[in-house]
């Protein structure tokens, strides 16, 4: 497995009313995050908060291009962003376990913390489509360019891992710095990661690795 240092470009926050990161989400424009009590969106451009949901937002956050997704402790719900209504809720397959949440190839992938997996989810009823086993606990989940990563988050040790979507096995890995958490993980469609910092209360982006041309 190819392992190097992360990478940390930036870091926001921490938050006003804000204590904890969990979940994090990219809409093309502004970060979402996840704060336990409401969801937070920032600019990543200058830092600044621009808006609250207030919606139990206890775990992972994703977004489908037009709606926003939050676990809120057992449960699945689906978000209009532009008012804040709860429009559908789904259970989540750990039954109060879950901690990544993303969104690819029309489907929910969540992370199961302690059970170290990751469900892909039907996102209208919340049936389980397939399950990859992790040898890690596993935090944040994200896609990009057909490459599954997720956070890992164990003691004082935290790092993001490039898996390999049918065996589970971990191909790539960026270390965190010691004491530096991920909790929530998203990338931005190009060249960063937004990492959750779990009880920092921090956002921050890492350079995603540049893996060169594609051998098809």
């Amino acid at each position: 497995m190819k392992t190097s240092a992360a990478e940390i470009l930036r870091e926001y926050g921490p938050f006003p009313g804000a204590d904890r990161v969990h979940g994090v989400t990219f809409d093309g424009r502004h970060v979402w995050f996840a704060s336990g009590d409401k969801l937070n969106a920032f600019d990543p451009e200058n830092g600044n908060t621009v808006r609250s949901i207030n919606v139990a937002a206890h775990a992972g956050t994703a977004f489908d291009g037009k709606h926003l997704f939050q676990i809120a402790e057992d449960r699945i719900q689906k978000i209009d962003p532009a008012t804040g209504g709860i429009l559908a809720t789904i259970p989540a397959p750990g039954g109060g376990g879950d901690s990544g949440l993303a969104w690819a190839e029309g489907t929910l992938w969540v992370g199961q913390h302690r059970g170290r997996k990751i469900h892909q989810v039907d996102p209208e009823t919340g049936a389980i489509l397939r399950t990859i086993e992790s040898n890690r606990v596993v935090t944040g989940v994200t896609w990009i360019d057909g490459d599954l990563w997720h956070g890992t988050w164990e003691g004082d040790e935290s790092d993001l891992r490039r898996i390999d979507p049918r065996t589970g096995k971990a191909l790539e890995r960026l270390q965190m710095p010691p004491g530096t958490g991920v909790s929530g993980l998203e990338c931005d469609g190009g060249d960063q990661f937004f990492c959750g910092g779990g009880s920092s209360g921090k956002v921050r982006a890492v350079r995603r690795p540049n893996r060169g041309p594609r051998i098809t």
